[in-house]
């Protein structure tokens, strides 16, 4: 497979299927713990690799020829003898290297069964995909590329690997969680190799992270995991890839190291996210809590409340090999030896940040939505005064989130709902969940303010405003979960309004522009607008609120309820990028008052 729209079609888009994932955790509630974690363990590794332990893995490392010739170019730099250097460079492969031991994996594995069994309802794993990377490993060094929504994700990505006999990987994690007493060494052994947050232009640990990596790739030690988005997405929505690690990755394949590298996209899906109110307040600006093993300690809280369940789509594995024909020249990497940095072309650059854009994608292509996530769709539409003071009706609320249901299925979206459940229990169950933000009293539905803490003095004007905007911030975020599945229609119904045109060149420019202004907001592969806008006519198309042609995009009677939801589903994001203001007067003057009375 080699696009996004092509991967999307292997997929079911729909309800739930049964027969797609299987609960994980079923077993485990039947059987010992304790069994399951020392049971034979077999994993079938990658075939062309050479037998390495850790040290020999770091033994290579230090004695590449390219951490040589870039310690003399930094001895030469800095006026530091090379020895000093070299000193430094085992510093730095110390702190950063993974350890993995069968014996702390087993560890893991017996405490994450008792974590996830408190914690969720089922983790449901998609079988076919599964079994697609358990041949994959065995054929090529694989680079497994989850979303990041919760510190659960690795967790449970190792677990089920485990539980699979698929080789564990090695985890690219962030250097606070090292320097947790006995956590940190933990998951050193676990497969986790640590990074620095803020690397900047520290050419000697730059060089190590990618000689490190890269040599990982290589000998195909282990499957190498790593997000990415870089960072934990605090809205839920999916962050623009960060480039460095997806370049370092796929290099040894550009350089003709190995003759491929599989991509493995895994899309997590949560029903509730443990963080949710953590995030919520990092985005009010309440400072993010230190990694601490005293912290996670006390946070053993959450092990009493019910997060739902977690689904894990392992996406099908994609060839780098059959991505990257026809879009890089690989013969300029033969222009310099391989041992030897070399700054990356244009051509080069162009093609990683086309294949991360795409692994986000086809992550968003996996995600299944929660009934939560369209009710928060529609609880945003409400005004605030009617969710805190006057509440919406539940009947109200139930038709919307069905008739949300109708457009999205419509869209493609993959949906967490109970088949077999009626469409009220769903409803019903589904704000039970989620009680800490909203809640249902006397036929109404309530947004749930934060509990006032015991004080001395009165409350003042912002803490009330915290109290308020936290579960607002929350629902937002739930909101964002779906975002992906209505932006490119929304912003085509954005585009009608704003312009008043129904020619399609026009509305095209106009849709163009607004992929411009939220294109550090949204997912976008680059190049494909006109594909973007396209499927944008197609979807309007087929839920009946457009018709169109060649040079035409006519608007049907029946498709104001839509069109209306779209544009107000933007118009938080369109509020937010008023620094914008100018240029889109700019764009057509002669709508001036009109985008002042619909935008701002």
């Amino acid at each position: 497979m080699t696009s996004s729209s092509q991967y999307k079609d292997s997929g079911r888009a729909g309800l739930e299927d049964v027969d797609e994932f299987v609960d994980i955790l079923e077993e485990r509630r039947r059987s010992s713990d304790l069994g399951y974690a020392f049971r034979t363990f077999n994993p079938q590794p990658y075939k062309g690799a050479p037998s390495c332990s850790t040290a020999d893995l770091n033994k290579a490392v230090l004695e590449s020829q390219y951490l040589s010739y870039m310690a003399k170019e930094i001895a030469m730099e800095t006026g530091s003898s090379v020895e000093e250097v070299r000193e430094e460079v085992c510093g730095i492969l110390e702190e950063m290297s993974q350890n993995l031991q069968l014996g702390f994996i087993r560890m893991m594995a017996y405490t994450l069964s008792k974590v996830f069994k408190r914690l969720f309802t089922s983790i449901l794993v998609n079988m076919e995909g599964l079994n697609m990377l358990q041949q994959a490993v065995q054929e090529s060094p694989v680079i497994l590329m989850p979303n990041h929504r919760s510190y659960m994700d690795f967790l449970a990505i190792s677990y089920i690997l485990f539980t699979y006999d698929i080789p564990v990987p090695v985890i690219a994690a962030g250097i606070p969680l090292a320097g947790m007493k006995m956590v940190g060494e933990i998951l050193r052994r676990s497969g986790a190799f640590f990074i620095r947050r803020a690397i900047g232009s520290d050419k000697l640990y730059w060089a190590v992270l990618s000689e490190y990596v890269k040599t990982i790739v290589r000998r195909g030690f282990a499957p190498v995991e790593f997000y990415v988005e870089g960072l934990r997405s605090r809205t839920l929505k999916s962050l623009l890839p960060k480039l460095g690690r997806c370049q370092v990755s796929t290099s040894p394949f550009f350089k003709g190291e190995v003759y491929d590298i599989t991509l493995v996209p895994i899309s997590i899906s949560y029903d509730r996210v443990l963080e949710e109110s953590l995030l919520a307040h990092e985005l009010l600006g309440v400072p993010k809590p230190k990694e601490s093993t005293t912290g996670l300690l006390k946070a053993t809280k959450v092990l009493q409340e019910n997060y739902g369940s977690m689904h894990v789509n392992f996406g099908r594995p994609l060839s780098v090999r059959q991505l990257c024909h026809g879009k890089i020249n690989r013969c300029q990497f033969n222009l310099v030896p391989r041992d030897l940095p070399q700054q990356p072309s244009a051509e080069a650059q162009a093609c990683v940040s086309w294949l991360a854009h795409l692994m986000v994608r086809i992550q968003e292509e996996g995600l299944l939505i929660s009934p939560w996530s369209l009710m928060a769709c529609m609880l945003l539409q409400a005004p605030t005064t009617v969710l805190t003071e006057e509440g919406l009706l539940w009947h109200q609320l139930t038709e919307k989130t069905l008739w949300l249901r109708k457009l999205a299925l419509d869209f493609g979206a993959r949906l967490n709902w109970p088949g077999q459940v009626p469409d009220s229990d769903v409803i019903s169950s589904t704000v039970a969940l989620h009680c800490s933000v909203v809640q249902r009293k006397a036929g109404r539905v309530y947004l749930v303010q934060e509990n006032e803490p015991l004080r001395k003095c009165p409350i003042s004007p912002e803490d009330g405003v915290i109290r308020m905007a936290a579960p607002l911030l929350m629902l937002a975020s739930y909101r964002n979960q779906s975002m992906h599945v209505f932006v490119r229609p929304a912003m085509l119904a954005t585009a009608i309004r704003v312009t008043e045109s129904t020619q399609r060149d026009e509305l095209f420019s106009f849709f163009c522009f607004l992929q411009d202004v939220f294109s550090n907001e949204f997912i976008f592969i680059p190049g494909k607008s006109p594909q973007d806008f396209e499927e944008a006519c197609v979807l309007l198309k087929k839920c009946g609120a457009v018709n169109f042609s060649q040079q035409e995009v006519m608007v049907l009677d029946a498709g104001s309820e839509v069109l209306s939801f779209l544009q107000a589903l933007l118009q938080p994001f369109i509020d937010s990028y008023q620094e914008n203001k100018s240029r889109i007067l700019d764009f057509t003057e002669k709508k001036i008052e009109k985008l002042k009375y619909n935008f701002f």
